[in-house]
């Protein structure tokens, strides 16, 4: 993410002048609320148009963000400073560095029956090729100035692209339901006898995220710049103090054919965790000025997603690992995910020290480090809010924030005490139209737009190397002049039916799926128009048994 420079005007229509060097974004009084883009078709005037705009100068008048969906124009960016590479880096990685990526870590051997070695192995390659495809969608922010979702007008066009802010909005809360549902099993499992309840905790950590967004982008910005320091700190301390617990020896549970399903449904979810991102992987680099390098950008993302996911995975696959033969951690899984990590503290055969009051202070901060991996989603499903169309722009981002914010609230509530089969069953399912919808992206601008020559216009930003020329970034809110996308559209559907012989979910395994092994195996990764999500075993249950 783009270093944030002071900027003269308003951060959402306005004149702004980047100052080179600076840091947090600011947004003065001067602001031009009626300042738009030639291009883009005016909203029609209403009351209720009328009220955004008046709550916008509000905003703006705190010092708070008021731009939504709005493209960032070329002379609006932020200065390309060496904080700028970094920023990157230090954004994916409080994102990732997360209790929820250590929790699902934890599937690999409690789930799928993988040893230690399998899992992570899997966890890897999964990562790998999930951060790939995010890593790549990230660089069209800087080209674009335009939010993820609306890049993908350029493809499936103005009415068929709602489908997928539809599909992006369940993933983004439903994750943002996962951490608040993780973040209250750890604060629970620390407090005195769980006198803090599951309820109370998932409403804290709620509340923290919904500030952190509602102040907008600088706070965001500034937040994840320095959010991933006690994580890693954190999470360096629980692998030192539970490493030698790990269970490094006991193979995978079955015959051959059952463990190479395994394999590659873990492999599966672990990619579908990491890929989920691409749908609002360039909403954060939009300040960046499009001469930005694109491999550099790149590159720094993907490092950052692949230690990171790499790293909790791990901590995550070792913990489940000492199930069998530490009672006290058999236990705690028993009682959730979140108390495991915590036990991973403060259980007996930990050096001495950990066993008090510290160990469940570092279980807080695994906790509270959760708000990162939650501040993104959520700030980004205010912005697809508005992606739907011109009458949901009308309402403020900050509006759609908190919608979000309730709406994942009351699901976690919900949901608390069905935390894996959330995972397994329906999340793992979203991983689908982010991959197909990478894949005919990729195709669009390799194949079409580059080998062909077929150009719509470079538009008013030009970037390097010709990377994203062929697009014109002027015309996304006019629908007449984007794609119909009925082409993009049966790509995707065909997408999904090869995804469908191909799954292999508790409540169904397709006809492709079925040959692998006792329980099938998620397999529809491999297809290139698939996508890569993960599923238990037809079966949990008995695997669980077998392990037992």
């Amino acid at each position: 993410m783009a270093t944030l420079s002071p900027l003269s005007g308003d951060v959402e229509k306005g004149t702004r002048h980047a100052v080179p060097g600076s840091l947090p974004l600011e947004i003065t009084k001067a602001s031009k609320l009626d300042a738009t883009e030639p291009d883009e078709e005016s909203v029609p005037s209403s009351k209720l148009a009328a009220y955004s705009r008046d709550f916008e100068r509000t905003l703006i008048k705190y010092n708070l963000e008021a731009r939504g969906v709005q493209r960032v124009l070329p002379h609006e960016c932020n200065s390309l400073t060496w904080r700028s590479y970094l920023q990157p880096f230090f954004l994916w990685s409080s994102v990732n560095l997360a209790a929820q990526n250590v929790t699902l870590g934890m599937l690999g051997p409690a789930i799928y029956a993988l040893s230690f070695r399998d899992a992570s192995i899997c966890a890897f390659f999964g990562s790998l090729i999930g951060a790939t495809g995010v890593s790549y969608i990230a660089t069209f922010g800087p080209i674009s100035g335009n939010r993820t979702l609306i890049f993908a007008r350029y493809t499936f066009g103005w009415y068929p692209s709602k489908l997928l802010v539809i599909l992006n909005l369940i993933v983004l809360l439903g994750y943002s339901m996962i951490d608040l549902v993780i973040a209250g099993q750890i604060l629970s499992a620390v407090s005195a006898h769980g006198s803090m309840s599951l309820v109370v905790g998932i409403i804290v950590v709620a509340i923290i995220g919904w500030l952190i967004t509602t102040f907008g982008i600088s706070v965001f910005h500034t937040y994840q710049r320095y959010a991933f320091i006690p994580q890693l700190i954190a999470y360096s301390i629980l692998y030192g103090v539970s490493s030698h617990n790990y269970d490094l020896t006991t193979p995978s549970q079955g015959d051959a054919r059952t463990v190479i399903g395994s394999r590659i449904s873990f492999l599966s979810l672990t990619l579908a965790a990491a890929i989920t991102y691409g749908g609002a992987a360039g909403d954060y680099f939009v300040y960046y000025p499009p001469s930005t390098p694109p491999l550099a950008l790149f590159g720094i993302s993907l490092v950052s997603l692949l230690c990171s996911f790499t790293f909790t995975y791990c901590i995550g696959i070792g913990l489940a690992s000492a199930n069998l033969s530490i009672p006290v951690y058999s236990a705690a899984y028993k009682k959730s995910q979140g108390a495991l990590i915590v036990t991973g503290y403060t259980e007996d055969t930990s050096p001495a020290g950990f066993n008090t009051g510290f160990g469940k202070f570092l279980a807080v901060v695994v906790a509270l480090g959760l708000v990162g991996n939650l501040a993104a989603p959520t700030y980004s499903s205010g912005i697809d809010f508005q992606v739907l169309g011109k009458n949901f722009q009308k309402i403020p981002r900050v509006i759609w924030n908190s919608v979000g914010v309730l709406i994942y609230t009351v699901c976690a509530l919900a949901g608390r005490d069905h935390l894996a089969e959330i995972f397994t069953n329906f999340l793992a399912l979203m991983g689908y139209w982010v991959i197909i919808w990478m894949s005919i992206t990729i195709e669009e601008q390799f194949l079409f737009r580059s080998r062909f020559g077929f150009r719509i216009g470079v538009g008013d930003r030009t970037s390097r190397r010709g990377w994203g020329q062929s697009y014109d970034w002027t015309v996304w809110n006019q629908r007449e002049k984007l794609p119909h996308g009925i082409a993009a559209l049966i790509a995707f559907l065909i997408g999904w039916a090869g995804a469908i012989l191909c799954m292999a979910q508790v409540w169904y395994t397709g006809p492709i799926a079925k040959l692998v092994g006792e329980y099938g195996a998620d397999v529809r990764f491999v297809s290139p128009r698939s996508g890569g999500c993960g599923s238990a075993p037809k079966d949990a249950d008995s695997i669980l048994l077998k392990l037992s």
